[in-house]
């Protein structure tokens, strides 16, 4: 969990010589001539950037900031008094999203933190406890969006490796229709388990029934039962997905007859029955066969709202640890939608990851999503 140094006050109540005068530039932002004045911001706050010979420029974020906070005085070209309110509407009619970019600013500076504006697209650099922007390198990059704003998975993988390709970690500040934050927390996972490799050379036999193959031999279905925990017990016989049953069958281990009586079931036609049932059967076949090489133990998420749950030992005697949803590389969905999944997998106490896999990878790329608080 991020940590934050002192709160700043919420207001500078200090005589009128002390706060200090700038001027209004172009862009919203500011200009603060005397270098003792600026120097003091810059040196507690890490606000602005120090030009030669002294004075001080602050962006249009911290120009507004610091009039909110009423801790600098600002005046246009004509010498007059400009207030909080006009900065604020004024920096709205240049940028439409700027309201939804301050907020986040001005929330992360009420926490105690130095927020620097970041490399674009990522709006900022936060520093960790006691840092300096001289001397201290920024941990936590961050963006802005609205709750309007659609989540686009390529955007966001896009921002992700920039950010680690910097050793930084991306946060996420969502702010929804009432003003208030949300935090997400966004990295790229390997899940892995300690549950025994699937062994190649148990074979069984198995009896197509509707959108599901059953395995009536009392041994095979013990063996895949207890030692590879695939599948439900049904009394004595053990009852497959069709995705297990895919998985077995591309595994060379599992022979299909059907339920017609009609003879040995080809892989072909098995394989056009199972996605005719569930269309997205071939979709989620990648990531299920990669969660059980790394390890782990898929097995339906249903009751969670997502594709898979996966344990990373034995099922009967531990907890999953993940949620595994599988979605397109190019997925894009309402934000209110993925918040609603983060919050049910904490919840439940596991972590949410988004599979996909991008053309030309050869695995799965899993996205981990987490809510917390800075």
């Amino acid at each position: 969990m991020l940590q934050g140094a002192r709160m700043e006050p919420s207001s500078r109540p200090e005589g009128a010589a002390q706060v200090p005068s700038a001027a209004l530039r172009a862009d919203g932002g500011s200009r603060i001539e005397d270098p003792t004045a600026g120097s003091a911001l810059h040196g507690r706050g890490g606000y602005g950037n120090v030009v030669p010979g002294g004075a001080l420029e602050l962006d249009p974020l911290e120009t507004v900031y610091l009039t909110e906070m009423e801790r600098l005085k600002v005046h246009g070209p004509d010498g007059v008094s400009v207030g909080f309110r006009d900065l604020l509407a004024q920096a709205h009619v240049r940028d439409s999203a700027f309201e939804i970019r301050y907020l986040v600013y001005r929330d992360l500076r009420q926490r105690g933190y130095v927020v620097l504006r970041g490399a674009p697209p990522l709006e900022f650099s936060l520093l960790p406890r006691g840092g300096t922007p001289s001397k201290t390198p920024s941990k936590w990059w961050v963006e802005s969006r609205s709750e309007r704003v659609p989540f686009c998975l390529p955007e966001l993988t896009e921002h992700l490796a920039q950010v680690r390709g910097a050793r930084r970690t991306l946060l996420v500040g969502i702010i929804d229709e009432e003003s208030d934050l949300t935090y997400y927390r966004v990295r790229e996972v390997l899940p892995h388990g300690e549950s025994p490799p699937p062994n190649p050379l148990s074979k069984v036999d198995g009896v197509l029934l509707g959108d599901r193959v059953s395995i009536f031999d009392a041994a095979q279905a013990q063996a895949l039962d207890k030692s590879e925990h695939f599948g439900s017990k049904i009394g004595e016989r053990l009852e497959l997905s069709l995705l297990e049953a895919l998985y077995l069958e591309r595994e060379g281990r599992l022979t299909l007859q059907s339920s017609k009586g009609t003879g040995m079931l080809l892989p072909k036609d098995f394989e056009s029955k199972a996605s005719q049932t569930e269309p997205d059967l071939l979709a989620r076949l990648p990531v299920y066969q990669h969660l059980r090489a790394q390890g782990l133990v898929p097995k339906t998420g249903f009751k969670y709202g997502a594709h898979f749950r996966a344990y990373e030992h034995d099922p009967a005697s531990s907890h999953a640890r993940y949620l595994v949803h599988v979605v397109p590389a190019n997925w894009s969905a309402p934000w209110p939608e993925v918040a609603r999944a983060i919050r049910l997998a904490q919840g439940v106490r596991k972590q949410l990851l988004l599979a996909s896999l991008p053309p030309g990878d050869s695995a799965p790329r899993y996205l981990h999503l987490e809510r917390m608080r800075p």
